[in-house]
């Protein structure tokens, strides 16, 4: 089965806008007032240091989803099912950054528990999209003409870092969660300043190849 990708990368941005949104949802009004109001703010500090790794990750996510859409030209039936993969583990971020942040700075062993879940929903994130790459990456005929096929193919190392970074906050959950959640800012922030481009084939090696179909 093969369509147009518009249809599948329109649903795929309401989904992440919606996860988005709920993120927001999940910060909560302060219950204290007048002089303790500011005190309030305060102390739901974790809440917002949460939302603000959790919100980086997800726009990380993205422009990543966004990156690769726009150089396919059409997706078949297994893509459309490694796709709802992808949603699917992405779509539990809130919930995990919810409970991350409610138990951040508590003891007894609940704030690791809880930076393990929010480390482990990632690495089932990681592993999603490498698998959704390698799919793509694997035969090369969902995308547009001018990619080129093998320098895509060579990005999966790089691709799948991820699946190698994000394990190691799970080691890392079981001995501090506040480090765990800045480690996750970290590995946004270089997946940010550090995108994987897919090459393109320069436009000579295009002629010649049109040239040579010609013969």
């Amino acid at each position: 089965m093969e369509s147009e990708t518009g249809r599948i990368e329109a649903f795929s941005d309401g989904v992440f806008a919606v996860i988005i949104t709920i993120l927001v949802l999940e910060l909560k009004v302060p219950e204290e007032t007048g002089s303790d109001f500011w005190h309030g703010v305060r102390e739901q500090w974790p809440h917002y240091a949460a939302y603000v790794v959790s919100f980086l990750i997800i726009g990380v996510m993205w422009v990543n989803h966004h990156t690769i859409f726009s150089h396919l030209k059409r997706v078949d039936r297994p893509l459309l099912f490694l796709n709802l993969l992808v949603l699917m583990v992405v779509s539990v971020v809130p919930y995990t950054t919810n409970v991350l942040a409610e138990h951040l700075m508590e003891e007894g062993g609940s704030a690791n528990a809880a930076a393990v879940l929010y480390s482990g929903v990632t690495v089932a994130y990681a592993l999603a999209f490498l698998a959704f790459w390698w799919y793509v990456t694997r035969v090369g005929h969902l995308f547009h003409e001018q990619v080129d096929k093998e320098g895509a193919r060579a990005t999966r190392v790089r691709f799948g870092l991820g699946a190698i970074a994000y394990p190691l906050t799970v080691l890392l959950a079981f001995y501090s969660a506040p480090l765990t959640l800045v480690a996750h800012f970290l590995i946004a922030i270089y997946y940010a300043a550090n995108q994987i481009p897919i090459p393109l084939v320069v436009e000579e090696e295009r002629l010649e190849t049109a040239s040579d179909l010609r013969k």
